[in-house]
């Protein structure tokens, strides 16, 4: 088997905040928002908004009322620590970087090389959505098999 992945879907506290950021945020990585679908299926507590890529689907979902007012902490067991999509150049990288600063997320590190990284070449920055929830955008030169 390849190891690809089909669908992310990540929980965000309010919907009513994630969806307009999503919109703006998921077009700039190629998604087209009218290919967003929604979902709702109120015995399981499901709310979902789902943008469709030939490559690869991303979903947002609101938690449980149980977890509700639980704190999103990337550091927690089972959390996601953060998602990183793959540019195909530094500028591109750094069109990101200005884009999405743009549309509200907050910048944690700016464009730069990571030489601590691997592969050499190794070019990203970092933001957090409206939630707190950290992404990364990165390139790197492609490595020979």
């Amino acid at each position: 088997m390849e190891p690809l992945i089909d669908h992310i879907q990540i929980t965000v506290k309010d919907m009513s905040v994630a969806v307009p950021f999503y919109e703006k945020f998921l077009p700039l990585l190629g998604f087209d928002n009218s290919k967003k679908g929604v979902a709702i299926i109120e015995e399981h507590e499901f709310h979902v908004a789902e943008w469709k890529h030939p490559r690869l689907c991303f979903a947002i979902t609101p938690p449980r009322s149980a977890f509700a007012d639980d704190t999103i902490n990337r550091r927690k067991p089972g959390a996601l620590h953060h998602l990183a999509f793959k540019a195909p150049s530094r500028a591109e990288v750094d069109r990101l970087h200005d884009k999405i600063r743009k549309i509200g997320a907050t910048i944690v590190r700016s464009p730069q090389e990571y030489p601590e990284y691997s592969p050499p070449g190794y070019y990203a920055f970092y933001f957090k959505d409206l939630d707190g929830i950290k992404y990364e955008i990165v390139f790197y030169p492609r490595e020979e098999a």
